[in-house]
């Protein structure tokens, strides 16, 4: 029981990271990311890692793992989170402390609790050579005619939209098989917060990342030869600010179209958490305007601690 797995989600600015600490502090638990951005190094202030929040009142640090696990640029996979989130819970198990899966995430996070089987799909460079040739229209109904569309960023660009019929076309051609890692029980808090007050925080907290260095960060990525297709590829604040860097957009432009699209993704993310409701996961949802006492309260409550 002290190991079972609990599972930390919300939209972004909820306050995940600090509620996962002080219930990491008070379980003996390690916390692993559900982020598909912070496991990039010196992708820092864009991706919000804030890694000064793991840190105690008595200087310790809260453990965590799937963070600054990757050079900007790598493409990292489905496949690579579930292989290298079920290394680290492995790990942290072991050595007889609590797995807190905490992110944003919404597929990482279910990919890992239902279990998915995902074969690793090799490159496939003919189809990749055919594919060049068509437009983005064009390629996101080639798309479509492989079934229903888990994860609409597939289409964002040439080649997402590529590399996504690359996968769904390695699949179609493989026999059925059980999935490769089991699916994991886990007690599921989700921090619920008010849209208007959501909204809020999203826009305090994106001038801040402006003022602490967000425009530089993006500066010293590309100077150290990063292409800007790759930084533009992570999307949010990394896209926008890249554009502006590049010549492409105003500042002014670039803070627009970036705060509606951070609004934009808080909502997607919620619209992912209650389909997971949907799909049979139970949620146990807490008010994130509460104090961190009361949160803890709840949350121990709920995992009979």
């Amino acid at each position: 029981m002290q190991q079972k797995l609990i599972t930390l989600l919300g939209p972004t600015a909820s306050g995940k990271t600090p509620f996962a600490v002080q219930l990491a502090a008070a379980c003996n638990g390690e916390i692993l990311s559900g982020d598909s951005r912070q496991l990039y190094r010196r992708m820092d202030i864009g991706t919000g890692k804030d890694l000064n929040e793991y840190r105690l009142e008595d200087s310790s640090t809260v453990p965590f793992h799937l963070i600054d696990i990757r050079e900007p640029g790598d493409r990292y996979t489905l496949f690579d989170y579930q292989h290298d989130f079920h290394i680290a819970y492995q790990d942290v198990c072991s050595r007889g402390k609590r797995p807190i899966l905490c992110g944003g995430t919404g597929l990482y996070i279910e990919s890992v609790l239902r279990g998915y089987h995902l074969p690793d799909v090799p490159v496939n460079p003919e189809l990749r050579s055919r594919l060049g040739e068509k437009d983005l229209t064009e390629l996101s109904e080639i798309l479509r005619s492989y079934g229903p569309l888990h994860n609409i960023t597939d289409t964002g660009t040439k080649r997402r939209a590529i590399r996504a019929i690359e996968i769904a076309d390695y699949r179609s051609r493989q026999s059925p098989s059980h999935a490769a890692y089991p699916p994991l029980e886990s007690t599921i808090l989700g921090l619920q917060i008010d849209r208007e007050l959501r909204r809020e925080k999203i826009s305090r907290r994106l001038e801040a990342r402006l003022r602490e260095g967000m425009i530089e960060e993006v500066r010293q990525l590309l100077s150290e030869g990063i292409p800007p297709d790759d930084l533009i590829y992570y999307g949010l604040e990394y896209k926008f600010v890249t554009l502006h860097v590049t010549g492409m957009l105003s500042y002014k432009e670039m803070t627009r179209q970036l705060e509606i699209a951070i609004h934009q993704f808080a909502k997607r993310q919620m619209t992912w958490f209650r389909g997971m409701e949907r799909r049979g996961f139970t949620i146990h949802w807490i008010d994130a305007t509460s104090s961190m006492d009361e949160k803890l309260e709840q949350a121990f409550s709920l995992l009979e601690m």
